[in-house]
């Protein structure tokens, strides 16, 4: 199977501009991810035609277009199971079809791999993953406490990490051929960060500001938004795992 990546401008979620779609060419033609319409997407599309749309997630920057070339292509559009309601609210098409882990979709096949976002999936196919959210090159993946969940992010790097893939190609940035060095990376920053959290409950933080302000050793400027609803992810995995208390204002230790 053949893949091509077209990098879309658009707002996202942190720093970066685009958002990465993926045309898997196959047996059956899939793209993933079409975040807007753009020249070079529609010559790549009209070049190969489409047979399925699907997102990795349903978040603003990643389904901007997915009407447009499901209408264009008549092509069968899917989402995760159980999440239609949120597929449909975020892209205003209603799914003809739907997938959950294991679904095999032209060559590719689903894992799903929450933690982003509730509804995060992967595709897995012989040559690499398509891994929307999940990891990036550079940097680390937002896992906000609105619907991110950490527990659940890490386990699915954990899974991605146990397949070895040859190739990882991320919803951001360039594509990543040390795939398991990439994950670990991605852990260790997660857990160091995890532990910079609990250190300022036990050091006497107690409120989000205090808290993010004890964890964080660098100049939060244009993201500190990011970094207080990371950094409550965190502490509700933390209050899971019942190692604070945290009622979403107060952090105590336990």
């Amino acid at each position: 199977m053949e893949i091509r990546r077209i990098a879309v401008p658009v707002e996202t979620f942190a720093p970066g501009g685009t958002t990465n779609a993926y045309l898997l060419d196959g047996d059956e033609s899939l793209l993933v991810d079409p975040a807007a319409r753009t020249d070079e997407l529609d010559e790549l599309a009209d070049s190969r035609g489409i047979d399925h749309v699907l997102v990795t997630h349903s978040h603003p920057d990643h389904v901007g277009a997915v009407a447009h070339y499901a209408q264009r292509y008549d092509a069968t559009v899917w989402s995760r199971a159980g999440r239609e309601d949120r597929f449909e609210a975020a892209t205003n098409v209603v799914p003809d079809r739907t997938f959950r882990e294991g679904t095999t979709i032209g060559d590719a096949t689903v894992m799903e791999t929450p933690g982003h976002a509730p509804d995060h999936v992967a595709l897995v196919f012989d040559s690499g993953i398509v891994t929307g959210d999940l990891v990036v090159a550079e940097g680390s993946v937002v896992v906000g406490a609105d619907e991110g969940d950490v527990r659940a992010y890490l386990t699915s790097l954990r899974r991605l990490y146990a397949r070895n893939p040859d190739r990882l190609y991320p919803g951001h940035g360039p594509e990543i051929d040390d795939s398991r060095a990439t994950v670990e990376r991605l852990i260790r920053h997660r857990l160091a960060r995890e532990a910079k959290v609990l250190a300022a409950v036990r050091g006497g933080a107690t409120t989000l500001d205090e808290i993010l302000d004890a964890a964080y050793e660098k100049d939060l400027t244009g993201v500190r938004e990011l970094a207080c609803s990371t950094v409550a992810a965190h502490l509700e995995k933390l209050a899971v795992e019942q190692k604070v208390a945290w009622d979403g204002s107060v952090a105590e230790t336990r």
